[in-house]
């Protein structure tokens, strides 16, 4: 299994709308990194669900439970989404100054390239986050 980051901006998509949807595409990625980091995602993959701009801080688990496919919100056609389903919510959100100040965390990629909205994640790094956030 590999590990991921995704990021939305609560005030368009939050958390709670995910959980209480249950599953929804991932759409309107326009940058050609994060769309690669969809496209190499394999079903049953995890990834952490990061609100961004208001809050800053990972608040949840998404499971990949469909494959990249067109996006039907891109009018060029070079683009395609992914279907998350929510798994689990974090008893502590982790926010990005959690993250930044934790030793074991510093080259992760949220830190490095932080406006990448589909990130990969290490597995050292997701058992870190998991802890701090209480799952």
């Amino acid at each position: 299994m590999q590990y991921w980051l995704i990021k939305s901006e609560p005030d368009v998509w939050s958390w709670d709308q995910h959980v209480k949807k249950g599953v929804e595409c991932w759409h309107g990625v326009r940058n050609y990194q994060a769309s690669n980091n969809m496209k190499a995602m394999k079903l049953g993959d995890q990834a952490f669900f990061y609100h961004s701009n208001i809050g800053k801080e990972v608040v949840g688990i998404v499971e990949c439970v469909k494959l990249y496919y067109p996006d039907h919100t891109d009018e060029t056609g070079r683009f395609g989404m992914v279907d998350f389903k929510a798994v689990k919510s974090f008893k502590t959100p982790v926010t990005l100054a959690d993250i930044k100040a934790h030793p074991d965390l510093q080259t992760m990629a949220l830190v490095k390239q932080s406006r990448l909205s589909v990130s990969p994640v290490s597995a050292e790094e997701w058992k870190t986050i998991c802890k701090l956030g209480g799952v």
